[in-house]
């Protein structure tokens, strides 16, 4: 994607492509923007956290973020350890929408 002045930003994907997303859900993290995954480097709760891997396993709850060289800092994401949750896909709901709900036990 493009910014408003035409520079590449750095994107921050999750899958699956839920909102909330859930530790119980697997998610994985992937940081999009750099032209090398050993130059990603990892922030949780705004903390540096780790480097060298442009994806990985979300293991622990908290608000993760990555950066990389060549286009900066990613938007976050907040991964939760909640029990009870209405995950919905991550993308804006609009009257007549298909809505799948799933229900964990």
């Amino acid at each position: 994607p493009l910014s408003p002045a035409g520079a590449q930003t750095t994107q921050l994907l999750m899958e699956p492509p839920w909102t909330p997303a859930v530790l119980w859900d697997r998610v994985t993290l992937t940081c999009q923007g750099s032209e090398s995954p050993n130059a990603t480097t990892w922030y949780k709760d705004g903390q540096r956290w780790g480097k060298n891997t442009d994806h990985f396993h979300v293991t622990e709850s908290g608000t993760y973020e990555c950066d990389t060289p060549s286009t900066g800092f990613s938007p976050s994401v907040s991964i939760l350890d909640e029990e009870l949750v209405l995950p919905v896909q991550a993308r804006a709901l609009l009257e007549g929408d298909t809505v799948t709900l799933r229900c964990r036990s």
